[in-house]
Order: C-alpha cells, then sequence, then structure tokens
C-alpha cells in the first residue's frame, strides 16, 4: 500500500469524538473502536474524563465494543482513564507499529474489517490503522484550551506533510 494511502482516514470527522454518533457506526457497519486517548479522548494535560466523553462512552457501547490503545508510557494515568470508563485499555502501544492493536481487536472477538482505529494523528493512529487493515477515522484533538497552539502544530505538520506524500483529507460521513 502507497504511503498516501495508508495515511488516509476511512471517515475524517469535522470535530471531536463527540462528533461519532451510533448511526455513523451503522452506516459503516462497524462493531468495534479502538480508541486513543490522549487528545482524542482526553486533553493531554487533563488526568480526568469530561462528562460529555463518558456519556459519549456510555452511548457508544450500546453500538461497538470499545477498547483504548494509546502510546502514552505513563500506564497509570492511561489505567485510570481506562478504569473510570470501565474499558480495557493498553499503554505504551508505540503506534503506528500493529502489535498492540492486534492484541486489541483480538480481545474484542470481531473481524479486523467490522473495527475502527480512532484517533486524532495521522502518523500514529491512521498509520497504524491502516496498516491493520482497520476502518480508520480521523477525529479533531481534544486539547486544553491554554495548550491548543502547541500542540495543533503538530497536526499541522502532519497534515502538511500527509498532503505532500499524496494523501486525500478530504471530509467524508
Amino acid at each position: 500500500m502507497s504511503w498516501n494511502k495508508l495515511l488516509e482516514p476511512d471517515l475524517l470527522l469535522g470535530g471531536s469524538i463527540l462528533s461519532l454518533t451510533p448511526e455513523l457506526l451503522t452506516k459503516h457497519h462497524l462493531k468495534g473502536l479502538v480508541l486513543d486517548v490522549d487528545e482524542t479522548l482526553v486533553p493531554l494535560t487533563e488526568n480526568h474524563v469530561s462528562e460529555l466523553v463518558q456519556q459519549w462512552v456510555e452511548e457508544i457501547r450500546q453500538v461497538a465494543t470499545l477498547s483504548l490503545v494509546s502510546n502514552n508510557v505513563i500506564s497509570s494515568r492511561i489505567a485510570a482513564i481506562g478504569e473510570s470508563l470501565n474499558l480495557p485499555y493498553i499503554a505504551g502501544a508505540a503506534k503506528p507499529s500493529r502489535r498492540r492493536l492486534r492484541q486489541a481487536v483480538t480481545a474484542m472477538q470481531l473481524p479486523v474489517e467490522q473495527v475502527a482505529m480512532v484517533g486524532d494523528r495521522l502518523f500514529t493512529d491512521v498509520l497504524a490503522g491502516n496498516r491493520m487493515g482497520m476502518f480508520t477515522i480521523l477525529v479533531e484533538p481534544m486539547v486544553d484550551p491554554g495548550d491548543g497552539f502547541r500542540r495543533y502544530g503538530w497536526r499541522t505538520v502532519e497534515v502538511w506533510l500527509s498532503q505532500i506524500l499524496g494523501a486525500s483529507l478530504t471530509p467524508r460521513q
């Protein structure tokens, strides 16, 4: 698979993970979600999940099996977030490596084609999911308003570089 295809999400949401609805999962025949944590569910500067994200998880878990897979090596932070949401979690995943994604998908007991990798980063989340043959969903980062410029800077560089490599990042729903 070429770089441009490896960096193209199957679904590009124009908002945060809260924009991902049960209807979209049904439309795309998805029964499982592997969720990135930092800036996908929780701003990097926060240690607690917001009430809105907790409500979203409760709504989505009615239609899909969920698992957290994070590159964050501070396992106590990822464990606290996973436990607060009552979800299985893996820290230190080293995405775009597929090893930990494979572990999460296997635990779901679902075909990989029915599981989506959801995250805010092209070169970790989308690349890893596409390498696994998963459906990939790129969301806008959830950032602390005081930290937004620094974190969006990396996202801007990733988008720019992926477009140079020929990836299309046109929103689809």
